[in-house]
């Protein structure tokens, strides 16, 4: 017995010591083509089967596209022999890097499964690495739920792809936009209500604030509450005057501070979240059409997410008739700031000229790479949508004089690969928080209709 259990303990030590082996599914590099980086000194293995399925998506414009391409030029500069074989280092401090060929299903997969597919020939060779390596911790990365229980089904480890996913308490801080305060002197509220510069936080003993952090102040006197935010240069806390857009006036206090936000010069990257019907998209336009004047064009652009697996290609008519319903919400929204003005005024007229002109653009996102953003008001809508690195690259698109907005509702994501922790907008709240040229509102009520919000809550 004791021998026995030496035994065992000795092959627990050596597990513990060896470095764990991770087989990556395709939809993992294509969402982020440099994963391979990002598992320490653990080893990667590359089923044979998965470059088999990046090959059918190195052609095209998406950033699924250019993710297999960009893949498959980090493969060819550490290929060598030793790739099919031991395995390849891929830096230091770094795992090896192998490919697998494949391998012959074992009796219960194909008890278990019938059809052929890539996904069943990628666990085939998940569960073919731990039968050969007992004495390592064996992991398949997928960020597909379903391929995820199939493989918990044949007892093998699976997991999501992790690294660039953000935890359930950030996420939760994001939320938590505005902080609220009460006991406040009438004096100091007096002063931040009337005076431009602000209130120096410590009449407000406040410690370590960050960057346009969000403030709704109890009033002693009964009124309304006093917003304000924080300005990181001068360590003070600013007043949020109400204040309409484009004939779009704020309804409560969320949309107060996102109107604030949009027309602030010195705040050059917002982000606004929120359901449906809170106004995100709207108040964004609205604030452009505002400030045109100070800027040489405003771009509306939005991922185009194909509904019931319809493809741009099988819809009729030209681009422009291809896109339409896709950009329908961006046109609604324009319709709406139309309606808040006669259709012979000036402000409508001003409308129906830039968008003739393009001065006023609403494009798909997949048209817009490649520009120069300087000086534009770019508005990113549906942005729960985009990956990381597909925020990460339009903002560093970003030249001179441009402001960038991105709208969204990370409770609403359409595509299969994302999730709350994972997209882009909520990465970009948490990545940019506090940082002084950035602010993100959080739109919590329902202003589209009484009946829009009530079935938000019950449905």
């Amino acid at each position: 017995m004791q021998k026995n259990g030496s035994k065992l303990n000795n092959s627990i030590m050596r597990t513990q010591k060896l470095p764990k082996l991770f087989v990556l599914d395709t939809n993992v590099i294509l969402h982020d083509f440099r994963s391979i980086y990002n598992f320490q000194e653990n080893d990667i293995v590359i089923p044979i089967a998965v470059l088999e399925e990046l090959d059918k998506f190195k052609k095209g414009d998406d950033t699924i596209n250019y993710n297999a391409r960009e893949f498959v030029r980090e493969m060819d500069k550490i290929t060598d022999n030793q790739l099919f074989d031991k395995g390849v280092s891929i830096g230091k401090g770094k795992g090896l890097l192998k490919i697998e060929l494949g391998h012959p299903f074992s009796d219960q997969m194909a008890e278990s499964f019938f059809e052929d597919t890539q996904d069943h020939r990628i666990l085939a060779t998940t569960q073919w690495v731990k039968d050969k390596n007992p004495d390592r911790v064996v992991a398949l990365v997928t960020k597909d739920v379903n391929l995820r229980l199939k493989a918990k089904a044949l007892h093998l480890d699976a997991q999501d792809y992790l690294a660039d996913k953000i935890t359930e308490e950030r996420v939760e801080n994001i939320k938590k936009e505005v902080i609220y305060l009460k006991d406040i002197p009438q004096n100091v509220i007096d002063r931040l209500f009337y005076q431009e510069d602000g209130v120096p936080v410590g009449e407000f003993k406040l410690k370590n604030q960050a960057g346009n952090q969000l403030y709704s102040i109890i009033n002693p006197t009964g009124n309304n509450p006093v917003l304000a935010r924080y300005n990181s240069s001068s360590k003070s806390l600013v007043g949020v005057k109400r204040r309409s857009a484009y004939g779009i006036d704020p309804r409560n206090d969320e949309q107060t501070f996102a109107i604030d936000a949009l027309l602030n010069p010195d705040i050059q990257l917002v982000s606004l979240t929120g359901t449906a019907g809170t106004g995100k998209t709207l108040l964004a336009l609205a604030a452009a059409m505002e400030l045109e004047e100070d800027y040489d064009q405003i771009l509306l652009a939005r991922p185009v997410i194909p509904l019931q697996n319809q493809e741009m290609g099988f819809l009729p008519g030209d681009v422009k008739e291809k896109m339409g319903p896709y950009m329908l919400p961006l046109y609604d929204n324009l319709a709406v700031i139309k309606n808040a003005f006669k259709p012979t005024s000036r402000e409508v007229v001003r409308i129906e000229e830039m968008l003739k002109n393009e001065k006023l653009l609403i494009s798909p996102l997949a048209y817009i790479r490649g520009r120069s953003l300087s000086n534009v008001f770019f508005i990113i809508d549906e942005a729960q949508n985009l990956t990381p690195h597909e925020v990460k690259t339009i903002i560093t698109r970003a030249g001179e004089g441009t402001k960038l907005v991105f709208t969204g509702d990370v409770q609403q994501i359409d595509s299969p690969y994302l999730d709350i922790h994972s997209n882009g907008l909520t990465h970009l709240g948490e990545k940019f928080y506090g940082q002084e040229i950035f602010a993100h509102i959080n739109l919590i009520k329902g202003e589209r209709s009484e009946l829009s919000e009530l079935a938000g809550k019950l449905l």
